[in-house]
């Protein structure tokens, strides 16, 4: 039986029930015989990995290395996955470091799987936290199948946290966001940015989302986002502003003007 997340309405009061009951879905999700099967085969071959070939020919192992990540529709992308980790992070040439998704460099560099790297696949404990991932992302995309903002607001408590308390200057972490589709797509919503957006030059892009974000919170430095307050505040408005376009798309703008009168 599929897994179904307990979500009774959309918008803000819809993500206050979620993160009321957050800790108690992810368990009953994560105890399920299916989750803890695979979790299990996992953990138990993960060590027998030594080369990118060893984890792209075992689906089981990949479905779960790919989930950890969010990358789980390229499980049928065998070659193209072996070649992000057999060429690792350490080269500027190196695939993961050409991607614009962010996440193929983070999962490369999770497995140490690359020349000159240091092999992560026989490291217990980081292989449990991959494990973890999996269940927490397995957890969102099926919030996700009921409400796909929802799914980016969860997704945006552990990742936008991480990326504001990661090194590197104010820029490198706006050019990281923008390299993430479920950050990037949240920050544009929550900013009022057209999809259009996009179009522009990376630079432009820079300029303005820095720009609105200091408009909305006084700073433009995304390092503001290590703080759980700062985060809740911009998940806040980025469901508020995904609720108004849902409403604009279905009724006339004078009763979407009379229920935020209302509200």
């Amino acid at each position: 039986m599929t897994f179904q997340p307990v979500i009774p309405t959309g918008g803000l009061v819809g993500w206050r029930f979620l993160q009321r009951t957050y800790d108690a879905q992810l368990d009953s999700f994560s105890s399920s015989s299916l989750s803890e099967r695979e979790r299990q085969y996992f953990l138990d071959n993960i060590g027998k990995v030594q080369k990118a070939e060893d984890l792209v020919s075992d689906r089981r192992l990949l479905q779960v290395a790919l989930g950890a990540f969010g990358l789980e529709d390229d499980i049928n992308n065998r070659y193209f996955i072996q070649k992000v980790l057999s060429d690792g992070t350490s080269a500027d040439d190196a695939l993961s470091n050409r991607l614009s998704d962010g996440r193929y460099r983070e999962f490369s560099e999770a497995f140490g799987l690359g020349p000159g790297e240091i092999r992560r696949t026989g490291l217990a404990t980081f292989m449990e936290d991959i494990a973890r991932d999996n269940d927490v992302s397995r957890f969102e995309i099926a919030v996700g199948e009921s409400d796909e903002t929802m799914r980016i607001a969860l997704y945006a408590q552990h990742a936008l946290v991480d990326l504001a308390g990661q090194n590197g200057s104010a820029d490198t972490k706006w050019f990281d966001l923008m390299s993430l589709p479920p950050l990037r797509s949240m920050m544009e919503t929550a900013l009022g940015l057209p999809s259009s957006f996009a179009q522009l030059d990376i630079d432009r892009q820079l300029a303005v989302f820095k720009d609105r974000l200091s408009g909305v919170t006084g700073s433009d430095d995304l390092s503001q986002f290590t703080d759980e307050e700062a985060v809740a505040q911009l998940t806040d408005r980025y469901l508020a502003r995904s609720q108004i376009a849902q409403l604009q798309s279905t009724i006339s703008p004078a009763q979407t003007a009379l229920i935020l009168l209302g509200a």
